[in-house]
């Protein structure tokens, strides 16, 4: 069971990794670390679509209920409304039951602070040991927590409506739900924002047997079909739970996450004047050589939506981004909402005539290499460690702060173990196809070897 608690959530096969049973000790284990750990006792709940995710709901609540911890439940809605709920109503923690991307077998556990900073890895290992040791109390009829619930749909509405207004798409826009839990929110914002949109995908369908619950530009042909063929401004599709999007520009292109946060950052920072966007250290070079010279300050930081989310806080930052898809615009919340991102689309080009894609031209696009190499969770840390050593000595500009990345005129490298599963990665990015294989080449024969001689 230990694997289940991982670095940003809690995830597994049901009635596999994670069974009714063991879900209610994983709530009364959450329940007695927000009381006695934090200090907390207030708590927002819902569920994605998933055929388990009731079940799940229930016995974490279940939990949390019989630990003493009063329990808001929107139900089955979005991740970015359960979200809204906890800040707007200044919940002490959110969580969210979905696996994601991930198959329909599987289903887990997002857990944030009210204000939608994720809890760290710590607090998750903390959890996961109080849970498996049952190291938490039963209260009795007098001290169980409170539970209520609440449709808050119209709320998550009405705070686009305040924070946007309605919004020009004459041209309209596509959107991919996927079947998934923006089904609930995405057709019914877009509405109230006056905005025309052709859906694709767009009824629940717990088992994605439309396109997967993961975003993956083979399998999004329906939505970029719709944008060209339909003249619309761009498509959007949404990951299983609603807090990643995929979008595709007028051309029927798919941009990569950094150069839609690069576009959408350049935009912020030109409003403001100035700002700190953030972004992990797998993200391309292109938001430095888009953004420092608009003003803004680009600051690297560890690979995680958690790391995000803090980080922004901490420093009060105007954007960030992750490689993964992962963006926030803590302008408006902290927490990861996917509909952020056509939301400032429809911003950008509603200040002009030109098209997504003439914007998305003068966004640099670079050649980039990844691959993972296995190697056993007892080690993967000690050669990277040997690497991180090595390459301090040799190299000039070297960042240790998530693995090793060593910065070159020609590009960059970076080395880190995978969170997830027993393997090391290697990413390159180079301004050129030589440079990328130079790079590439000479850093993953040096991963190769360390792992050899582990």
């Amino acid at each position: 069971m230990k694997h289940i608690f991982r670095a940003y959530d809690i995830r597994g096969v049901w009635n596999k990794d994670i069974d009714t049973f063991k879900a209610v000790d994983i709530g009364c284990g959450i329940g007695a670390f927000l009381k006695q750990d934090l200090g907390l006792r207030r708590v927002v709940i819902g569920h994605d679509v998933r055929t388990t995710s009731p079940v799940m709901h229930g016995c974490i609540f279940s939990g949390l209920l019989s630990s003493g911890v009063d329990v808001l439940s929107t139900g089955m809605s979005s991740f970015g409304t359960t979200m809204m709920a906890g800040y707007l109503e200044g919940y002490d923690a959110s969580i969210y039951i979905t696996a994601s991307h991930l198959e329909p077998e599987w289903n887990g556990i997002k857990l944030y602070y009210g204000d939608g900073v994720g809890f760290p890895e710590e607090h998750i290992r903390s959890i996961g040991s109080r849970s498996m040791e049952r190291r938490f109390s039963i209260e009795g009829w007098k001290d169980a927590g409170r539970y209520s619930s609440v449709d808050y749909l119209d709320r998550y509405i009405d705070f686009w409506k305040r924070a946007v207004g309605r919004m020009d798409g004459s041209k309209g826009i596509g959107i991919d739900c996927g079947g998934g839990a923006m089904c609930l929110s995405a057709p019914a914002l877009f509405d109230a924002l006056g905005l025309e949109h052709i859906d694709v995908n767009c009824d629940v369908d717990p088992t994605f047997s439309s396109r997967g619950s993961e975003p993956r530009p083979e399998a999004l042909t329906g939505l970029r079909d719709a944008v060209v063929d339909e003249g619309l401004s761009f498509g959007v599709a949404f990951d299983g739970d609603g807090d990643r999007a995929v979008v595709v520009d007028d051309k029927g292109r798919f941009l990569s996450s950094d150069r839609l946060g690069a576009l959408i950052a350049a935009h912020l920072v030109k409003e403001k004047g100035a700002g700190e966007v953030l972004a992990n250290v797998e993200s391309s070079m292109a938001l430095e050589d888009v953004l420092v010279p608009l003003g803004a300050k680009v600051t690297r930081i560890k690979v995680g939506h958690t790391f995000l989310t803090l980080e922004a806080k901490l420093r009060g930052a105007l954007f960030g981004i992750e490689k993964s898809g992962h963006l926030i615009i803590p302008g408006y919340v902290l927490f990861d909402d996917a509909i952020t991102a056509p939301i400032e689309l429809l911003r950008i080009l509603s200040s002009g005539d030109v098209p997504l894609s003439s914007l998305v031209d003068k966004i640099p696009q670079y050649l980039s290499h990844s691959e993972a190499m296995g190697c056993d969770d007892a080690v993967k840390f000690k050669v990277v460690e040997g690497l991180r050593e090595r390459y301090l000595a040799e190299f000039e500009n070297v960042s240790t702060m998530d693995g090793v990345r060593v910065d070159l005129d020609e590009g960059w490298a970076l080395i880190r173990c995978s969170n997830t599963s027993p393997s090391i990665r290697l990413t390159a990015e180079a301004r050129d196809d030589i440079s990328l294989k130079r790079l590439s080449e000479r850093f993953s024969n040096d991963l190769s070897e360390a792992i050899g001689a582990s």
